[in-house]
């Protein structure tokens, strides 16, 4: 049977890497969006607002999936206003989205929600998967809120996947632009200690994970959608530096991070803190990463 396949927050760079992912097939992808945008060979955009109910719940009648990207982004001050807003705009329309499903006669067959590695907190040199135990701090509490609402509400037949999702690392857009803008400009150093660890997955793993929760009826849970090899991050930028050819890059020290950070409206402790994030489940689906290796990964994804 044909795929239909619903993406909620999917204008953003992850909707985009999945939507990209299904080119060149008879899926159907419809896009929830506050903003209409022209359709596309497959892809059609329905309007809502993330947070009432409305029209659109008739799209996810006889879907396959529905994928749940959204979420105010993290790169800002956190300010009370902005942790509210960060937080609320993932519990409210995960709850939406439930309160949808369970009014459809046939509701999606799988439920996809991002989730964050950052729920395991500053997880300094231990190797974090599935079972380890849950950090602090606020990135944390923002995803522990969020898989609360995930499971608060069951959906019987609805199949439930929440990913631990890592920095997912995209060809010429996302997180990875503004590193190699930072390494071009000479400043790709080690940032603080440089021991902090950076849990990453390239974007075809990560959406061929998404594809297999989609096929497998027996995915279902929590998963860490991490690379098996997480890096420091004085690895990381030093295997950067050396796919973009640049030989050297200036460290930063913590305290230069913090007061920049203030100055550039975000929080230092998005580099400063890190977390070694792996999947200790994923094997049992007998998953096979194609870019394990950021020295692998980089050569598909940076072209010199």
């Amino acid at each position: 049977m044909k795929q239909k396949i619903i993406i909620a927050g999917g204008t953003g760079f992850l909707g985009q890497a999945i939507i990209d992912s299904f080119s060149n097939t008879d899926t159907e992808i419809i896009v929830l969006s506050r903003k209409i945008h022209p359709a596309r060979t497959n892809v059609i955009y329905v309007q809502w607002d993330a947070e009432n109910e409305g029209n659109w719940q008739t799209v996810l009648e006889n879907s396959t999936a529905i994928i749940n990207l959204v979420g105010k982004s993290v790169n800002c001050r956190y300010t009370e206003k902005n942790k509210q807003e960060i937080i609320q705009s993932r519990v409210k329309s995960t709850l939406l989205i439930a309160r949808a499903i369970l009014t459809c006669k046939n509701p999606p067959k799988v439920w996809i929600n991002a989730g964050s590695a950052a729920i395991y907190g500053d997880g300094g040199n231990h190797i974090l998967t599935e079972n380890s135990p849950l950090g602090d701090g606020f990135p944390a509490e923002v995803c522990k809120f969020w898989e609360e609402a995930f499971f608060k509400i069951p959906t019987p037949m609805t199949r439930k996947v929440l990913f631990r999702i890592g920095l997912v690392f995209q060809r010429n857009i996302g997180l990875l632009a503004p590193f190699k803008n930072i390494v071009k400009f000479g400043l790709g150093g080690k940032v603080g200690s440089g021991q902090q660890y950076i849990s990453w997955i390239h974007q075809d793993d990560f959406t061929n994970i998404i594809k297999l929760a989609i096929e497998r009826n027996d995915f279902k849970g929590i998963y860490n959608a991490s690379s098996p090899e997480p890096v420091t991050n004085e690895v990381f930028l030093k295997t950067l530096r050396k796919a973009l050819n640049i030989p050297f890059g200036i460290p930063t020290p913590a305290f230069m991070l913090k007061i920049g950070a203030i100055f550039i409206g975000t929080e230092a402790e998005l580099l400063l803190k890190g977390r070694r994030v792996v999947s200790s489940e994923l094997q049992h689906y007998d998953f096979q990463f194609q870019y394990n290796n950021l020295n692998i990964a980089f050569k598909n994804l940076i072209k010199k």
